[in-house]
């Protein structure tokens, strides 16, 4: 037998083979070299995995500061953000007492109540983004919170106004505004919009129904008559299936408060609060309307460019 070598030659050469002898004597001796292969190769393994014990467990960690550091990462993953969650919780708690209202017949409390869900609705994401704590946990949250808000107690509020003289129809209508509504969410939720709106977003939608209770009952109009109350029922599936529709409306996300503007800005921003103070219902009304018919009106006008485009070539 040879000494082991210092380089790659396999093991089985290690074994000097004598030429005189028989085939059945170097088959043997072949034989034992294997076996010596393979008892290497599982010592191999079993130190490896001492080392990597050793390694794992032994060894103390080198920087204390980086495993506190991870500990509270992970902690914070397994937490939620409080502020705008908070801020979510109210909106919440706004649609809640819209409906209430509404059943207790204060329908003007009801209105304002959904209007206080449109501001703190808008609140909370902007305190998300600016604090920087966005998280998938808020997102859902705020879109079952919106749901409540702007599709379940505006519905609630016109059903128990004057919806509910129309029988049947008055539930139907009803039914069809807030499932517009959750189909618009689910929508928004699925795409995503910044730039523009993919048909009526739902708090413009619930501002309208919120604003036509708010006007009637402001005016001293007393219980609704069933003309009223069909006029009602028709504004709300409009206003509903604008919801769902695929007219693109103007983003407000895309309204710039940090930067400079012109001063004539701030004094058109002066006027705009003195009309609405003359009388906030009807205002709010014809303002989120005039958003609400912009959507058809902008496809009508790019429709038209285009024919007359195509009858110029």
């Amino acid at each position: 037998m040879t000494d082991r070598p210092q380089d790659g030659t396999p093991k089985r050469q290690l074994f000097a083979v004598d030429e005189d002898q028989s085939p059945a004597d170097q088959a043997d001796q072949a034989d034992q070299a294997d076996q010596a292969d393979q008892g290497d190769t599982e010592s191999g393994k079993s130190d490896a995995l001492v080392d990597d014990f050793v390694e794992e467990e032994l060894v103390p960690d080198s920087d204390p500061a980086q495993k506190r550091s991870e500990r509270r990462a992970r902690m914070r993953q397994r937490g939620i953000y409080l502020l705008p969650n908070l801020i979510t919780t109210g909106a919440l708690f706004a649609g809640f007492y819209a409906m209430i209202a509404a059943m207790n017949g204060n329908y003007i409390a009801a209105s304002l109540a959904v209007f206080v869900a449109m501001a703190l609705d808008t609140a909370d994401g902007r305190v998300a983004r600016l604090t920087r704590t966005e998280s998938a946990f808020g997102a859902e949250y705020d879109s079952l919170s919106d749901m409540v808000a702007f599709g379940v107690a505006p519905a609630l509020v016109a059903f128990s106004w004057g919806l509910s003289t129309l029988g049947q129809a008055g539930w139907v209508a009803t039914f069809v505004y807030m499932a517009c509504a959750a189909l618009r969410l689910a929508r928004f939720n699925t795409k995503g919009e910044n730039a523009s709106f993919t048909g009526l977003a739902s708090p413009s939608a619930a501002a309208i129904i919120a604003c036509c209770v708010w006007v009637w009952v402001d005016l001293g109009a007393g219980q609704p008559s069933v003309v009223a109350a069909a006029v009602m029922g028709v504004v709300t599936v409009i206003t509903a299936l604008l919801m769902v529709s695929n007219f693109e409306y103007y983003s407000p996300k895309l309204l710039g408060v940090k930067g400079r503007v012109p001063f004539v800005t701030l004094v058109f921003v002066v006027l705009g609060f003195s009309l609405l103070l003359l009388h906030p219902p009807t205002v709010l009304l014809v303002l989120f309307s005039g958003y609400a018919l912009s959507g058809p009106l902008k496809y009508l006008w790019e429709l038209r460019n285009s024919e007359t485009k195509t009858d110029s070539n």
